[in-house]
């Protein structure tokens, strides 16, 4: 699957969602438009997630299962291990566990980072308390298993046992819609906001919104979990292309490629930021004409 610049993500957990998306989709004989329709997706939304060009939400999976009269445990399981894939929780996870060690062991820095909640060691509460239950994720990846080889098995009893662990690890409370985000802070950098829940909408403000002189909307957005601004741009023509510039961290770019991009909206890459101030947004127009910026 692939972020917002094009650059491969999600390996073969997501190949293998999307494949099945495209299978549920000949099967109810709907069009592109047909789907957008019934489900709160826009066309353009469902050309991405059936071809594996961006993660499908949650729920855009289960819609399509609905409309299919297909059980969305196996969708839902293989949609389970496309997030853990695409965000990188699966790899840390993974690899905090084989050194013994949480993020809070990285230091104070990580650990109270804005936007970041703390972790603590698996195990029991401190306080005494009862361990958390495990989250719904891994009745999702237990239906799977019930299908997989034996590589399949592995593969999803290590992402059981990351789940596991986070979810007995995770103090609760430390910052409000924490557990809702898929990355804080740093993480973020390079990420996209939607697949990674930045964007939802107690979560995000939006500082700046412009419209240029061709008529493309541009907005700065700005994650208040996350930690991480965003451009994003409506009405945008093929061969458009919008930068967001934050302090201290790496351009973020995307460029309309094709009719169904110029249909919808599109968002960069994240740039992890302390606030959206400084923050500047640039369109690049088809056909070289002058970049207008804007700053927030």
């Amino acid at each position: 699957m692939s972020g917002p610049g094009g650059a491969p993500r999600g390996g073969v957990e997501s190949s293998r969602l999307a494949a099945g998306l495209r299978e549920l989709r000949a099967r109810t004989g709907l069009s592109l438009a047909a789907l957008a329709a019934r489900t709160p997706y826009s066309k353009s939304s469902w050309e991405r997630y059936l071809n594996g060009k961006k993660l499908p939400p949650r729920d855009a999976v289960e819609a399509l299962c609905r409309l299919a009269g297909e059980p969305a445990g196996r969708l839902v399981a293989l949609w389970e291990l496309a997030d853990a894939a695409w965000s990188g929780r699966g790899r840390s996870g993974a690899v905090q566990a084989r050194d013994g060690r949480s993020a809070a062991d990285d230091g104070p820095e990580r650990a109270t980072a804005p936007g970041t909640a703390v972790v603590a060691a698996a195990g029991p509460p401190a306080d005494g308390g009862a361990t958390p239950r495990p989250t719904r994720r891994l009745a999702g990846l237990a239906g799977l298993a019930a299908g997989a080889g034996a590589g399949g098995v592995a593969l999803v009893a290590a992402l059981a046992l990351w789940t596991a662990v986070g979810a007995g690890g995770l103090v609760t409370g430390a910052v409000p819609g924490a557990e809702m985000t898929g990355c804080r802070a740093r993480a973020c950098d390079g990420k996209d906001p939607e697949s990674m829940r930045c964007d939802l909408p107690d979560l995000v403000r939006t500082p700046l919104e412009r419209t240029a002189a061709r008529g493309e909307r541009v907005q700065l957005r700005y994650g208040t979990v996350c930690g991480a601004a965003w451009g994003r741009l409506r009405d945008g023509r093929i061969g458009d292309r919008v930068e967001v510039v934050a302090p201290g961290a790496a351009p973020r770019s995307v460029r309309v490629l094709d009719r169904f991009d110029a249909e919808d909206s599109l968002v960069t890459p994240m740039a992890a930021v302390r606030g959206p101030e400084g923050v500047r947004l640039c369109l690049y127009p088809a056909g070289g004409g002058a970049r207008e910026c804007f700053s927030a």
